[in-house]
Parts: structure tokens; sequence; C-alpha cells
């Protein structure tokens, strides 16, 4: 996740307003207004004695940052930087900062090497796209490969606890968090976007699983559902496998009936099987292979959804290299 800071130099009022709107995780000002700019929110600020900004004209001034970096500063690079003199950073240099004018520029400066600057600077003649950069390169956690695997048993599987988790986001149709027995092999469990006769559409809900499901988090993790708590981050995956970062706003855990669907996945290896426990209503929904909600009562044994293969093996929810098997 990258890290995005609003340069307020000069200081504009509205413009650090509409900064701390979009959700930055600092502001970069002169001395003389930081004390300013902290009263108007909670919000990191720092000066350029914190990130001095190295304006890359010459091969000359690329030793200027690296030096800089020697000496435990966090190096920023000003506007109108090349991908060459990027490159070379990127591989002599543990954290690196970008100017950005425009969100193509932060688009940029977010990609080069496929890496990217760990910190997009967004100057004031960006403000304009300062949401969109946000909302891009801050909560958006790339694409990731969802895959078509058939429903081969669902069958009851008496009372559990289960976890609904209510999000502080509105989700759409087509998002959902990624739930299941194994992190090898997830569920795309649907957002409650879908209203019927009886219940309201309750678009910031994810009625997820039993208890010790694993769910996807931010940042290649995982945790079970029990262990989700108010600002615990999750990961929202839509049907075409967009991605984007939501806080877990309340976890409600209750006593529910469930079912076990069991689906399986073809691969040239050979098949790979899943489950995942959901509870037995019918505003619980998983993803079609269509890519629309589907309930779980009216799910059979043939049809296609949605789900996530991985490798198995997770430790405290980080990634591991050990032989595991999980059914």
């Amino acid at each position: 996740m990258k890290k995005i800071i609003f340069k307020a130099i000069p200081f504009d009022k509205k413009l650090v307003s509409l900064a701390l709107e979009s959700g930055v995780d600092a502001i970069l000002t002169s001395p003389e207004d930081k004390e300013t700019i902290e009263s108007l929110g909670r919000v990191t600020v720092i000066t350029p004695d914190d990130m001095p900004c190295v304006a890359i004209n010459e091969k000359a001034d690329e030793a200027v940052a690296v030096d800089l970096d020697k000496k435990g500063k966090d190096v920023c690079l000003a506007a109108g930087w090349e991908i060459i003199p990027v490159e070379n950073l990127l591989a002599q240099i543990d954290a690196l900062a970008l100017e950005a004018e425009s969100l193509e520029r932060a688009r940029l400066a977010a990609s080069v090497m496929e890496r990217g600057a760990d910190s997009i600077v967004v100057t004031p003649e960006g403000a304009a796209d300062l949401k969109q950069i946000v909302a891009e390169l801050k909560l958006s956690q790339g694409k990731m490969d969802l895959q078509k695997a058939t429903v081969t048993k669902i069958e009851s599987a008496g009372l559990a606890h289960r976890v609904c988790v209510d999000t502080t986001s509105k989700l759409k149709k087509g998002q959902g968090i990624l739930t299941g027995n194994s992190s090898a092999f997830t569920f795309l469990v649907h957002a409650e976007t879908e209203s019927n006769p009886y219940v309201a559409a309750r678009p910031f809900r994810v009625n997820a699983g039993a208890v010790h499901a694993y769910a996807i988090q931010p940042g290649d993790k995982t945790t079970y559902l029990e262990e989700l708590r108010s600002g615990s981050e999750v990961l929202v995956v839509d049907k075409s496998g967009e991605t984007s970062v939501a806080v877990v706003g309340r976890s409600k855990l209750e006593v529910r009936p469930m079912l076990l669907i069991t689906a399986e996945v073809q691969t040239p290896e050979g098949p790979i099987s899943g489950k995942v426990f959901l509870q037995n209503a019918e505003t619980i929904r998983v993803v079609s292979g269509a890519g629309e909600p589907v309930s779980v009562v009216t799910l059979k044994e043939g049809d296609e959804v949605l789900c996530r293969i991985d490798e198995a093996g997770r430790h405290f929810g980080m990634r591991i290299k050990e032989e595991i098997s999980e059914d």
C-alpha cells in the first residue's frame, strides 16, 4: 500500500481541508504552518527537514539523494523526475518518495520497476486528482486472479457461530470478501447489496461464514473471521478481481444454521477442492461464474462460483513455506 502525502507548500486552507477529507497519510508543509495544519485535523504533519526534496537535473544529483538516505532522511524527488534516475535510486534506497502533479504521474510513480515509490507526494497542481489518487494507490490492492469453481456438494451442517462483517463502507453489487476453510481455496462471499420482500439491503455487510474460516486481508495476509474487530481491515474483491480496503465497523457473532459448500477447480495438475461454511439463509450469497450474486439456498451442484486458488501455509496470518494440508 502506497503512502499518500499532500504537499501544502504554499499553505492553502482549502487544499489542506481537501487533503484531510481525501484521507491522505500525511501533509508536507513549511515549519511555520505545521501547528496551523495540526489544528485542522488529526494527521501526520511533516516538513522539508523530515523529507528533503531533491531535484534530479544531472547524474550527481542522484548521489545527493543517496547520501541523504544514508543519513536517515526520507528522500523525495521533485516533480519533473525521469524514469532512469528513479530506477537507479530504487536500486539503492530502501524508501523513496516521488512528487506527482497529476493522476497520470502518480500512477507512473507507483509502478516504476514494478515496485514504484513508497510514498507519492501530491503537489498542489494535482489537488483536483487527489481523491482519485488516494482511491487507486492507497485503497486499491491491485487485481486478484479469480477462478470458476464447480459446486460438487451442498449439505446441512448443523448450528455454528457465524460472523457478519459490517464494514464502514457501502459495497456494490459484485463485491464481497474471500473466505474459506483453507487459505489455499477461498470463496467470494457477496455483500448484502440485494434486497428482497422480507429484508432490506445492507450493502455494508458480508455474512462471511463460520468463526474458524480464513478471511483475506490487505498485504497478502489472512485472519480468522472470529478475530476480526472494529478497526480491522479486510480486502474487498469484486467479480473481476479488482480489490480495495475496507475497515471493519463491527463484527457480529451469532449461532445460526449452516451449510457446508464444497467446490472444485480443474487445473493442469488435477482438481483442487475447497470448502466453506455459510449460514443457511436466502440473504447469504456467493458470486456465480457469470459474476452475479446467487443465494446459497438456490445454489445447486454443478453451478459455478468464483473462488481464489492460492498456496496453503500461514502462520499468524503471514505466508510461510511449509508442508500443510487443510480440509
